[in-house]
């Protein structure tokens, strides 16, 4: 099996891995039923979207 050449220290790795940090997802409240749902989509509680019954 393949073996690390290089010791890497845990300031590198943690420079390595600041950029995979999970985003927080934004959240709006549908205008309709008042139930949380994600921008651009058709509400999952109701099925609405922009007005519309889909």
């Amino acid at each position: 099996m393949p073996e690390p050449k290089r010791h890497h220290t845990k300031s590198k790795v943690g420079r390595r891995r600041s950029h995979q940090a999970l985003k927080k997802t934004n959240v709006q409240i549908c205008a309709s039923c008042k139930a949380p749902a994600l921008p651009h989509r058709v509400c999952s509680n109701c099925g609405e979207y922009k007005k519309a019954k889909n």
